[in-house]
């Protein structure tokens, strides 16, 4: 499986393509950081996100995005721009019917450290270890986008899979009480 991970930022969004599957080696496919001037029209920084991310998707072909969930900052104009290249990710992602999963900070740090607090330079390291890079990614954007991407192939697969296995189940039982509630009309 192969997942794009998609760290938001008005300034500095962080791009990330992993390739595997859990249990199973990582491969580090591509990572960049795409980034805006603060002091261009707000329209146009989204529409260069927009561009940036529909080359990464038709030129890596994720199976999958994975982009952060966005949380509360004290910084309302840094939400708010996060929340927009989000966005942004989301509408490409959808527009190409690429799943979309949205991850917590604390989930993706849990995912590649094992715990839900660790600091930047700790998942840093796990996501270098992880991927057998020489070299850390830089910036962390780039570091917190594969991170993403990690996260979503070991947590999401499986979330997927339990959805589809809870869909299949339901299918079934709602089949079950259909045939029976045929066969007590008829009698």
């Amino acid at each position: 499986m192969r997942v794009l991970g998609v760290d938001p930022g008005l300034t500095r969004c962080g791009l990330g393509v992993v390739e595997g599957e859990p249990g199973r080696q990582l491969r580090l496919v591509a990572t960049d950081v795409v980034r805006t001037p603060s002091n261009d029209d707000v329209g146009q920084r989204l529409m260069v996100l927009e561009q940036e991310l529909e080359e990464w998707l038709a030129t890596h072909r994720p199976d999958a995005v994975a982009v952060e969930r966005i949380f509360s900052q004290h910084n309302l104009r840094t939400v708010m721009g996060t929340a927009q290249a989000g966005a942004i990710a989301l509408l490409c992602a959808a527009r190409r019917g690429v799943p979309v999963g949205v991850h917590t900070p604390s989930e993706v740090k849990a995912a590649v450290t094992g715990s839900g607090s660790a600091g930047k330079a700790q998942v840093t390291a796990m996501v270098s270890r992880l991927l057998r890079l020489a070299d850390p990614p830089r910036p962390a954007d780039s570091a917190d986008a594969l991170a993403l991407a990690i996260c979503h192939l070991w947590r999401g697969t499986a979330q997927q899979r339990l959805a589809q296995s809870w869909v299949a189940q339901s299918r079934l039982a709602t089949s079950r009480l259909a045939s029976a509630g045929r066969a007590g009309s008829a009698s």
